[in-house]
């Protein structure tokens, strides 16, 4: 059956009052001055961070999510946690909604993005993604040998690397088929036996009396109109996240089992969140 929110409109917002825009000016600012803050400082730590400790990173992670922590708390949009973070080396693997999943995501646990190459080069969003130690995959197969080889680099290192398996954001009110390319890298011989993927969901509930996909950022929405609506709001939603079992990689005989079962827990875990609305 093909997804519902494939053949659906973005919900129709309703216009901002002038309080809305009064919010939209002081959590724009007090966002700006938070996010470009913290950068310049992660950026200043990293100079003796990187020379010291090379591809590790002790200290900057620890910045990263205290600024999403707080962008957070200026939203207005409050967090609940559900599950435990694993403690071990491996990857995470949640659903995708909007660009709120990054505050959302780094929040709960310090990771680090995998994303599609063009992002390096938006303007802002690029520069943020390569600060904090985003991984850019192109879709090339011919790239595919060298890609497994970053992986298997930054995760050895011990770096949580995260990514959303459907491929683009949705509506928030299901979860998408996930795509099993990048799972193969988890099953490389310097890997298998040494990691797990850990899926989580992600559930976003709007504001009382507000369309139910007021979180979602798909189709021809721009950034800055979501940006505008979601800042509005005088009393905003919460969102759920829910971390499920860690699955060994070496209990895998293949790409497609192991997206196949991430995706059941996260499809479950999403379902039970939306229970809650």
């Amino acid at each position: 059956m093909s997804p519902r929110w494939d053949s659906d409109l973005p919900p129709s917002y309703p216009a901002i009052t002038l309080a809305g825009w009064l919010r939209v000016l002081l959590r724009a600012t007090a966002l700006a001055v938070l996010v470009f803050g913290g950068l310049i400082i992660l950026l200043l730590v990293r100079l003796i961070e990187r020379p010291l400790f090379g591809l590790h990173r002790p200290m900057t992670p620890h910045i990263t999510q205290f600024v999403c922590r707080n962008a957070l708390r200026l939203l207005g949009l409050r967090l609940q946690v559900s599950g435990m973070p694993m403690a071990g080396q491996g990857a995470i693997v949640a659903n995708h909604t909007s660009w709120l999943d990054i505050f959302v995501l780094n929040a709960s646990k310090r990771i680090y993005f995998v994303s599609k190459s063009e992002v390096a080069n938006w303007p802002g969003i690029g520069w943020l993604a390569r600060a904090t130690g985003t991984v850019f995959v192109v879709r090339d197969p011919a790239q595919a040998k060298a890609q497994t080889q970053i992986f298997e680099e930054r995760l050895l290192a011990g770096h949580k690397l995260l990514f959303f398996p459907e491929g683009t954001s949705t509506d928030g009110q299901q979860v998408l088929p996930f795509k099993t390319t990048l799972f193969q890298s988890f099953l490389s011989p310097n890997l298998k036996n040494e990691i797990a993927v850990q899926p989580v969901s992600v559930t976003y509930h709007a504001p009382a009396g507000a369309d139910p996909r007021f979180y979602g950022w798909w189709g021809d929405t721009s950034f800055g109109a979501h940006l505008l609506v979601t800042l509005a709001p005088a009393r905003q939603g919460w969102v759920e996240v829910i971390y499920h079992t860690p699955l060994p990689a070496s209990a895998y005989a293949n790409r497609k089992a192991l997206a196949l079962d991430c995706e059941t827990a996260v499809r479950k875990g999403h379902a039970s969140g939306s229970d809650l609305a």
